[in-house]
């Protein structure tokens, strides 16, 4: 038997989008990059390529229902993210703190919307996320 994800679209974009925002304010402020930070910037990745699946099977279902309009716009909408994804892995694999450094500032400037209580009960969703991009991409 499968479990069926209870999370929307909406609610999983959100909730990304909010440790994205998170993992960079915390890069940002560090002096130096460090181990941690190569998760951090693997969690960047990962959370911008299951944002980009996420948006796939939204518009997906709009499209069953013929709403093809707000499919292709909410589809331009979130075009950067996968874009995003792939420029900040190349410069994570060859590790191009400038070009990080860039990226992850043109992330921000898209997310810059999402809001981050410092009480926030994120936690840190992106230990270990370096080792599970290097597994992804054996």
């Amino acid at each position: 038997m499968a479990i069926k994800n209870q999370e929307s679209g909406t609610t999983l974009r959100n909730r990304l989008s909010r440790g994205i925002v998170l993992a960079i304010r915390l890069l940002m402020e560090q002096g130096a990059p460090d181990e941690k930070s190569l998760d951090k910037v693997a969690f960047v990745v990962l959370a911008l390529d299951k944002i980009s699946e996420s948006v796939d099977l939204s518009a997906t279902a709009w499209e069953k229902r013929d709403y093809w309009v707000k499919a292709d716009a909410f589809r331009m909408e979130w075009e950067w993210a996968i874009g995003s994804s792939k420029r900040v892995k190349e410069a994570l694999f060859s590790k191009d703190w400038t070009q990080i450094a860039t990226e992850l500032i043109t992330v921000a400037q898209k997310l810059h919307k999402v809001q981050i209580s410092p009480n926030n009960r994120i936690g840190e969703p992106w230990v270990g996320a370096y080792a599970a991009l290097l597994k992804q991409n054996k």
